[in-house]
């Protein structure tokens, strides 16, 4: 038979070129592998927007020092009214049973001095 040829075969030196320029542009095959470097860096804690934020650590609260309040200044007659209200409201409560007056004079100047001390008395 003699007729046309299929177009498959194709001529050897257009087929050859391309492939042997496909071949040359590819890295070679047996290239070794290089060891990239080992770089280690620290893992930082990741936060959460739903955590609450940590607080700071407080120092520990130093005790409170008992500080005697300067007393308020009244008047040297108005102090002394107000100790002979308390030494008879003192005797009052005893009943005015028989007792000492002046233990209650004692107590009453002991409690005026501290009301004036705390500012609860005076002004």
């Amino acid at each position: 038979m003699t007729g046309p040829k299929s177009s498959t075969k194709t001529s050897g030196t257009g087929a050859a070129t391309k492939a042997a320029a496909a071949t040359k542009t590819k890295a070679p095959a047996t290239r070794k592998a290089t060891p990239a470097k080992t770089v280690t860096t620290e893992k930082k804690p990741t936060v959460k927007m739903s955590d609450p934020k940590p607080t700071p650590k407080k120092a520990p609260a130093k005790p409170a020092v008992a500080r005697a309040k300067k007393p308020k200044s009244v008047p040297a007659e108005q102090r002394r009214n107000y100790i002979e209200m308390a030494a008879y409201y003192i005797a009052e409560r005893r009943g005015f049973a028989p007792g000492n007056p002046l233990e209650d004079w004692v107590q009453a100047e002991a409690e005026i001095d501290r009301l004036l001390a705390e500012g609860r008395l005076g002004g």
